[in-house]
């Protein structure tokens, strides 16, 4: 069976909004989980809080989990965290931080395959309430499709999948989870992905 490992924020962590301790959605709601039960080994290497790894010391220790876990496909989905802790950041700037990471993988973990998932836009909700977060959220997609097609690397778009966000406008619903799973593995279909791994 094939491993994928998914490396992103508080929403592939599977991070619940209604808990105030830093709760985690069960398995079975989470789409890491999800995605685990459609023919293929998943690594949830999600973390709270997490931006774009940029220095030295990070990029280091991933490119040093890679080597060490050795996936057959590592997604990436990163950059509302970036947004959100850094006020004057357009998309730009988190694509610049992107292309920083993912050209050190290729670089230093060469046999790494890599799939970059632009995180669905951010949604009107007690952690969005500047418009800049909204404007600059829908317009990463776009950028991070030109990032991949510049580096060669497969790219799906999150905000295509109808993904449901909760009242925060940032962290995905039970119904998100179900809608992102559901999107990641038709991507994990495409002939590109799947012939490599059979």
């Amino acid at each position: 069976m094939p491993t994928l490992l998914c490396f992103g924020d508080s929403n592939t962590y599977g991070y619940d909004p209604r808990s105030y301790l830093g709760g985690r959605y069960p398995e079975h709601i989470r789409w890491t989980g999800l995605v685990r039960g459609a023919g293929w080994e998943v690594i949830n290497q999600g973390e709270n809080g997490r931006e774009i790894p940029v220095t030295a010391g990070q990029l280091a220790s991933c490119a040093d989990l890679l080597r060490r876990e050795r996936p057959d496909l590592t997604a990436v989905m990163l950059g509302s965290n970036d947004l959100l802790s850094h006020p004057r950041f357009t998309a730009e700037d988190v694509t610049g931080r992107m292309e920083t990471f993912l050209s050190y993988l290729r670089s230093h973990v060469p046999e790494a395959r890599l799939l970059l998932i632009a995180p669905p836009p951010m949604a009107p909700g007690d952690w969005v309430t500047e418009p800049r977060l909204l404007t600059e959220s829908a317009r990463l997609g776009g950028c991070y499709r030109a990032l991949a097609a510049r580096l060669g690397l497969a790219f799906d778009d999150a905000g295509a999948w109808g993904v449901a966000l909760c009242f925060d406008g940032v962290h995905f619903s039970p119904a998100g989870h179900r809608a992102f799973a559901a999107g990641l593995r038709a991507a994990l279909e495409e002939p590109a992905l799947r012939n490599e791994n059979a």
